[in-house]
């Protein structure tokens, strides 16, 4: 098996608790390691409230941020691979990135919901 890729979550953020049940659920390899952010015996690589700003991951030694973070968490879940490897794809790469970043701007409104 691959070496896992580390996801950092926000357990307090009701849309992130739900992806990453979604993510857990597709991830049947457990090539994914789920650790929850929030929780305060939890280490982090980087200061807390930065890992809870963005989604983060670790691949290969790296740590990731932002859609490349997804990305990572994709590649390692064979049937959203793909997906994972478009978002890597040097070209696909700043596009998947503004998406995300317009998907923060509008995150406070879609956890209000």
């Amino acid at each position: 098996m691959n070496e896992r890729v580390t996801i950092w979550f926000d357990s307090g953020c009701p849309l992130c608790r739900g992806e990453i049940a979604l993510m857990r659920r597709l991830d049947r390899r457990g090539a994914i390691r789920f650790v929850d952010a929030c929780n305060p015996n939890t280490d982090c690589p980087i200061d807390r409230a930065d890992i809870l700003s963005r989604f983060h991951a670790m691949e290969g030694g790296r740590l990731l941020s932002g859609a490349a973070a997804f990305a990572a968490m994709w590649r390692a879940i064979p049937i959203l691979r793909p997906l994972g490897l478009l978002a890597g794809w040097p070209p696909a790469t700043p596009l998947f990135e503004r998406a995300y970043q317009a998907f923060l701007r509008f995150r406070p409104r879609l956890q209000r919901w």
